[in-house]
């Protein structure tokens, strides 16, 4: 069966809980349609390069789908109808990649950068690296 990588957005204002049912709903025209969903990450909200439909924000979502094509299909349709998806792209892929998207990755390392900048603050290093309490002291 083919493998696919999903990513859709939804407007800013449907809530997050809002945002789950939408891929359960999506979730199940897929396993009836003889597939399955076998990652699902959630972006996120995220500023789009550009207005669509007035939004300036969106809900990121992507889905690792095993599917065959009249259901992916089928899913797709579903979305053109919804007026809370902004957008959707499918992509076909080779395999799926178990650890987590780039996505996810790059809010991994942002969030190394905030817990390395705290820890520096708590312990009392300054721009420069040195402790401020040392820094006056030599004038």
């Amino acid at each position: 069966m083919p493998l696919y990588e999903h990513v859709f957005l939804v407007r800013q204002d449907v809530t997050a809980q809002q945002v789950e049912a939408l891929v359960e709903q999506y979730k199940g025209v897929l396993e009836a349609g003889g597939g399955a969903v076998e990652k699902i990450e959630l972006w996120g909200v995220k500023s789009l390069a550009y207005r669509i439909k007035k939004n300036r924000k969106a809900h990121f979502t992507m889905l690792g789908i095993t599917a065959p094509a009249p259901a992916v299909a089928e899913m797709e349709r579903q979305m053109r109808l919804s007026e809370d998806v902004l957008r959707f792209m499918t992509l076909k892929v080779e395999t799926h990649d178990e650890a987590p998207s780039v996505m996810m990755q790059k809010r991994d390392r942002d969030e190394r950068k905030d817990r390395e900048r705290r820890r520096r603050e708590e312990e009392g290093f300054g721009f420069g690296g040195a402790p401020e309490a040392q820094q006056g002291e030599g004038a």
